[in-house]
């Protein structure tokens, strides 16, 4: 059960990573909803509570990762010179 919790969040977390690299390769980030990055955010943060408080290292560890990975598009978002 864990390996398959494990590829499964691996999966999820990795398919995050697409959007983090074009979004710091071009610069741009204003296309980004703000709306659904910060509600992505409060949910990926209350897996990893979650996960954490039942010693899921799945669940954790891939929210904790994924949570991570917003917070750079979010980053992005609020630091980047809006391009246009």
């Amino acid at each position: 059960m864990t390996i398959l919790g494990l590829i499964a969040g691996t999966l999820t977390t990795v398919s995050f990573l697409p959007q983090v690299f074009r979004t710091l390769r071009t610069r741009h980030a204003a296309d980004l909803s703000a709306a659904w990055l910060f509600t992505f955010a409060l949910g990926t943060a209350l897996w990893l509570t979650y996960g954490i408080l039942k010693g899921d290292i799945a669940v954790a560890a891939a929210n904790g990762v994924t949570f991570g990975l917003v917070m750079v598009l979010v980053g992005a978002k609020y630091t980047m010179k809006v391009s246009g």
